[in-house]
């Protein structure tokens, strides 16, 4: 590049930033080129909302509890750390279940995302009125819709399946990922898949059935993994994705850090990337990958003015709530398999339950049950309203109702997430893109990445990361190159 090692940020220790930290550092270690790599995070801890709790035995995670197999970034990155042996499946025997009117149902076999690939199974369901399957297989015979204009997950799935496939089994199974609603969320934002498979076979039914006999990991082919890692829809690390933390904060322990301190402001003044912390200091950088929450974004970037509302997208409120009983306590219940997702219109406080000791097997000690249940979605403050005691109450409430769960639990670990899972309103995409876009015009050298940008799962957020590093890396070569033109030319 330049005599001058180039001085690049990451503000935002969360997976994605840990992540563009990553690649930053390994693509400078082929050709021995060096880079000053600043890491900034507000917090007094990584990893953003992988949080690992190892406690009486257990590993309890109070945030995201595993990742898509399919979706290859974070295998390559666990690759890369060493982390490979370390992966294990979910309980293939175990298949979640969907409340419906008070009781637990299980999801018909060959489902994805929603949609049945098995017809037979289907029909048997007991989900759904005679009506409501008559609906959905319209689906085989409804033209498609045709154009490129986005659209809401709900009113999509509702034109191909009808009305009671979204509510009783789309909205519980789909809206959770993101915690919010599908009559808001974008199509193209979150299931650009569902477009594709009805542009391209005619029924969305057709399409899933192709892809899932077609199935091919996304975003590469990965790491060769053994063959029950491999069918297993998802992993997780044995003792905890915080292993996958632990094992960057050891790899990028010779980076400069600073923690514990916000950074405030973000500019670019006479060539340079200039970043003011919250202690007054402000330091000079030549590039800056930043990998915040949107809203604390926004402020950073005050300096682009009206663009940052591109960016200004709502947040959902969660919390989760864990109790553990002794099994001793507890009444078998073989039916629940690894636990159930809530259609809203059951009024439950809970909108997702999952029986960790079933679902991951090597997380409990044998004599414990361990019970993770979910509480808000956008639009939805109730629970999150609650104080821990009335939580913890309306969960155990909702739990003996449907598993009957009524002992004691040796203790409950709550952990709420204010503001903390974006919602990719229609249209998302293309503001994003324009974000990007005027970014680069009057920020050269500032990359944006995260949850609030193109996905919110682990194996997308250090996707973004990777390709945020790999612009930051084209960005300093063309710069520095550049540069050292400018400089021959005066010399000469």
């Amino acid at each position: 590049m330049n005599e001058r090692e180039p001085r690049i940020a990451v503000v935002g220790a969360g997976i994605t930033g840990l992540a563009a930290a990553h690649y930053l550092k390994k693509a400078c270690r082929p050709d021995g080129r060096r880079a000053r790599i600043t890491l900034i995070e507000a917090s007094t801890r990584p990893g953003g909302k992988i949080q690992t709790l190892r406690r009486d035995g257990c590993v309890i995670e109070r945030g995201p509890d595993s990742f898509l197999t399919r979706k290859t970034p974070i295998l390559e990155l666990a690759e890369d750390l060493g982390l490979l042996p370390e992966l294990v499946p979910v309980n293939p025997d175990a298949p979640a279940r969907i409340v419906h009117r008070g009781k637990l149902h299980p999801i018909p076999p060959g489902m994805q995302l929603g949609i049945p690939t098995r017809i037979g199974p289907f029909l048997k369901s007991g989900l759904l009125s005679p009506a409501g399957k008559a609906r959905a297989l319209l689906d085989f015979v409804l033209p498609p819709r045709g154009g490129t204009e986005d659209e809401t997950v709900g009113g999509f799935l509702a034109r191909r399946l009808g009305n009671e496939v979204v509510e009783r089994i789309s909205e519980p199974l789909l809206a959770g990922i993101y915690a919010g609603k599908l009559d808001q969320l974008s199509l193209m934002a979150t299931f650009p898949q569902f477009r594709a498979m009805e542009t391209r076979h005619r029924s969305l039914i057709r399409g899933m059935a192709a892809a899932r006999g077609n199935a091919r990991p996304a975003g590469g082919s990965g790491p060769a993994l053994p063959d029950a890692l491999a069918r297993s829809a998802f992993l997780t690390f044995r003792s905890g994705l915080s292993a996958m933390v632990e094992a960057l904060q050891r790899e990028l322990s010779d980076l400069q850090t600073i923690h514990g301190e916000a950074a405030l402001n973000v500019r670019r003044q006479d060539g340079e990337i200039r970043i003011r912390l919250e202690g007054g200091e402000e330091l000079a950088f030549d590039a800056a990958v930043i990998a915040v929450p949107n809203y604390r974004m926004k402020a950073m970037l005050a300096d682009l003015g009206a663009a940052v509302r591109l960016i200004d997208i709502p947040y959902a409120s969660v919390a989760n709530v864990v109790l553990a009983f002794r099994r001793s306590d507890t009444a078998s219940r073989r039916d629940a398999g690894s636990g159930f997702v809530v259609p809203g219109s059951e009024g439950l406080t809970i909108t997702a339950c999952t029986i960790t000791t079933v679902k991951w097997p090597h997380t409990t000690p044998q004599d414990l049950l361990l019970v993770r249940s979910y509480v808000g979605k956008h639009g939805d403050m109730r629970g999150i309203a609650l104080s821990d005691d009335e939580l913890v109450r309306a969960v155990r409430h909702d739990l003996a109702n449907m598993l009957g769960l009524s002992a004691e639990p040796l203790f409950a670990e709550i952990t709420r997430w204010p503001d903390s899972m974006p919602q990719y309103t229609v249209g998302h995409r293309e503001r994003i893109a324009a974000f990007r876009e005027t970014l680069q015009q009057r920020m050269p050298g500032v990359f944006a990445a995260g949850a609030g940008f193109d996905g919110v799962g682990l194996p997308d957020c250090i996707a973004q990361g990777r390709r945020a590093a790999d612009e930051t890396m084209r960005f300093l070569t063309g710069s520095f190159r550049g540069e050292t033109a400018l400089r021959e030319a005066g010399e000469r």
